[in-house]
């Protein structure tokens, strides 16, 4: 049996060490400096978290308000949120193996889509790799085939994905 994970809390500078040997770990092929981190963590609190087991960080989330059909670029500063966001964006979501399939990801998914009604944005969208597709769309996204972002996509992977999901008042 899969002891149950323990529950998501507001991500600090203090986790920042741990969340960034973290993405070393889980996304080698998608190096982030630290400054991205620290950056996304300073401009939007609210849309990063972690999830710890024990002593361990087990998983990491970093989201924030942004504009629709307009993905950062791969380690890429933003500077500043938009003034008029169109969407709300996943960054990054990072789960431990010992995490996957325990219902961490599927939880903080809801807890961002809930924040993201909550800034009266109508979708939720990400860039999907590392085959996450499939996770992606048991959360009720959907691939999103934008020309203009193809360029963008490759310089992630051969397979990455944009996604976006719509959400109800």
């Amino acid at each position: 049996m899969t002891s149950k994970p323990t529950l998501w809390r507001p991500m600090t500078q203090a986790d920042l060490l741990a969340v960034g040997a973290l993405a070393s770990l889980i996304h080698p092929d998608f190096p982030e400096d630290d400054a991205v981190f620290i950056e996304r963590l300073r401009l939007y609190p609210a849309g990063c978290h972690v999830l710890a087991r024990g002593e361990t960080l087990a998983a990491y989330v970093v989201s924030h308000p942004w504009i629709a059909r307009q993905p950062p670029a791969l380690n890429d500063l933003l500077g500043a949120l938009p003034d008029k966001p169109s969407t709300y964006y996943i960054h990054d979501l990072a789960l431990a193996p010992a995490v996957r399939g325990s219902g961490a990801g599927a939880t903080i998914v809801a807890q961002l889509a809930a924040l993201a009604r909550a800034e009266a944005l109508p979708t939720v969208s990400l860039v999907a790799v590392n085959g996450s597709e499939r996770f992606w769309q048991r959360q009720g996204f959907a691939t999103s085939k934008v020309p203009e972002l193809e360029a963008k996509l490759r310089s992630y992977s051969d397979d990455a994905r944009f996604m976006v999901r719509a959400l109800q008042a």
